[in-house]
């Protein structure tokens, strides 16, 4: 029996279901990303941004479509996460700009919602680049245009249309070199493949578990009942195993599977005495007694996560209070993306008036800026995402600020963030500041040390899990099995006759000596360069370095 018609009811199951669907699959969506980097992946940001806007349909009862659109489309702009988040919220607010009006959608509308979505999501990308989450919504967009013409069957163009998504999915190694080379197709557009077959199930009266959308409070929440809630994992666990009997590298990795099975943000760094692990887990004592059967425990550090958040968003709603008080605008303030308490420090240091953490290892939501800009009482605020998968949510939260002046500096990296603020000069104007921001980051080299979390293969290097990398501006520069000498061989690929300094941060799992040793070989190897070196203390990158 054909199905000509789409109501409210209808398709809020399946959106729910479309989210549902991509939160299942997100681990494998997120093992599709081409460089094996620790950070927040494609799949995890994907699905913490249509999550958003799940939990803004669970609250709705028998909504109408113009509810559900508004619902749909707000939700997912404010949790926005990573470019792939960005995108996929311009595609929901394409398609919900021409269901909106609708009581029902018909196979017309639906083609040219799916149209409007293509081209919203676009027009939002400053340099589309074919290959990715856009080539696959153009294909369905392509696919919806065509099946109308031929019927006006709902239940015949989903699936036709999916199958077209499919195939372009599929070809999107032979249009980026390096989604060929790692033997893998583009994470974005598997993760909308996903979503609309999430859909389609719920279209199909399927049985789908929407236990993962947690219904949201009717009653409203404070930004702090809520905040700790998105940790998955509340005990950031870190402890030293003095080794007692051999540690293989089989006993590394089957510990490191164990570790995984219990929790996320896995290090474990090994050599001949002792073993560092650091896991986010909700039970520390599992852990820990893992690491027992390999030896005696030291250095033993285990902190509340949800506590510290908690804490965190007391102080900041009390400041925010504070600020709320009749207090004039002062002219110009500062917002930075960081993460990691020196580079923190650094920032304030420099006059950032609020640190919006993550980045590297969690992408912002378009939300969080909101609520930083929120905090900041200037008449213009300049922000720096220093990060290229930050750049877009802060694009977007400009966009969504109408009494103030929002300024994106498009740093891309922590060391060009500072550039950008040290640049400043309070003599010019706003608009005069960020062009000079902007070209002054491009002298700006960027050299990261960290570890691979999977095996793959690209710039013709062959990368194996735990292996240590050295990234670049544009690919990677080392590998290898030593921290020391990925960065230095890093370092030598970042300078040339025109460089003159060369900052390093080193992380939360760097010793001082370390870095110290470092420093030193670094300043007899570079005799003419002005070498400084600083606590950084961000997680997962054993040093951040700069080379100007």
């Amino acid at each position: 029996m054909a199905v000509k018609t789409i109501n409210a009811e209808l398709l809020a199951k399946m959106f729910l279901a479309g989210a549902a669907n991509i939160e299942a699959h997100k681990a494998y969506i997120n093992e599709l990303n081409v460089f094996p980097v620790p950070d927040g992946d494609t799949g995890t940001n994907m699905s913490l941004t249509i999550m958003a806007a799940a939990r803004e349909v669970t609250a709705l009862e028998s909504p109408t479509m113009k509810e559900l659109a508004k619902a749909i489309s707000s939700g997912s702009l404010r949790g926005a996460r990573g470019n792939s988040g960005v995108i996929l919220s311009q595609l929901l607010r394409g398609f919900t700009k021409v269901i909106r009006d609708d009581e029902e959608i018909d196979a017309l509308t639906l083609a040219s919602a799916v149209a409007k979505a293509r081209d919203t999501a676009y027009k939002a990308v400053m340099k589309p680049k074919e290959g990715t989450i856009l080539t696959v919504a153009s294909g369905a967009a392509e696919s919806a245009a065509q099946l109308v013409e031929e019927t006006d069957d709902i239940e015949v163009m989903l699936p036709k249309m999916i199958e077209h998504m499919e195939e372009v999915l599929a070809k999107t190694p032979d249009m980026l070199p390096v989604l060929k080379e790692a033997g893998v197709v583009d994470s974005g557009g598997q993760g909308l493949v996903e979503i609309v077959k999430g859909m389609y199930d719920a279209f199909l009266g399927k049985e789908v578990d929407y236990s993962a959308i947690a219904p949201k409070s009717a009653a409203p929440k404070t930004s702090t009942e809520g905040s700790s809630e998105e940790i998955k994992f509340g005990y950031c666990t870190e402890f030293i195993v003095n080794l007692e009997k051999k540690f293989t590298a089989s006993d590394e990795e089957a510990f490191k599977n164990y570790l995984s099975s219990i929790g996320d943000s896995i290090v474990v760094v090994a050599d001949d005495e002792v073993v560092k692990v650091h896991v986010h887990t909700n039970d520390p004592g599992l852990a820990i007694q893992k690491g027992l059967k390999y030896g005696s425990l030291t250095s033993m550090k285990i902190d509340n996560m949800r506590e510290e958040h908690e804490e965190k968003l007391r102080l900041e709603a009390e400041k925010t209070e504070e600020v709320k008080a009749d207090e004039p605008r002062k002219p110009v303030g500062f917002i930075s993306v960081s993460i990691g308490e020196g580079l923190n420090d650094i920032f304030k240091e420099l006059g950032v008036d609020y640190i919006i953490e993550g980045g590297q290892t969690m992408n912002p939501s378009t939300d969080d800026m909101l609520h930083a800009i929120d905090q900041v009482n200037a008449e213009a605020i300049f922000i720096l995402p220093n990060n290229k998968n930050v750049i877009l949510a802060a694009n977007q939260a400009q966009a969504l600020t109408k009494d103030k002046e929002i300024i994106v500096v498009p740093t891309k990296t922590v060391p060009q963030g500072i550039t950008a603020i040290i640049s400043y000069q309070p003599e010019i104007t706003a608009a005069e500041n960020a062009e000079m921001m902007a070209e002054e980051i491009k002298n700006v080299k960027t050299g990261q040390v960290t570890y691979a979390v999977r095996d793959t293969k690209i710039d013709d290097k062959e990368i194996h899990e735990g292996d240590i990398m050295g990234l670049g501006d544009k690919g990677i520069l080392s590998v290898g099995s030593d921290i020391e000498t990925v960065a230095f061989e890093t370092l030598k690929a970042m300078t040339d006759e025109d460089s003159e300094l060369i900052s390093i941060y080193y992380g939360e799992e760097v010793k001082e000596e370390e870095a110290n040793a470092l420093l030193e070989k670094v300043t007899e190897l570079y005799p003419n360069y002005d070498v400084d070196l600083q606590y950084g203390g961000q997680p997962i990158y054993y040093y951040v370095m700069s080379v100007e």
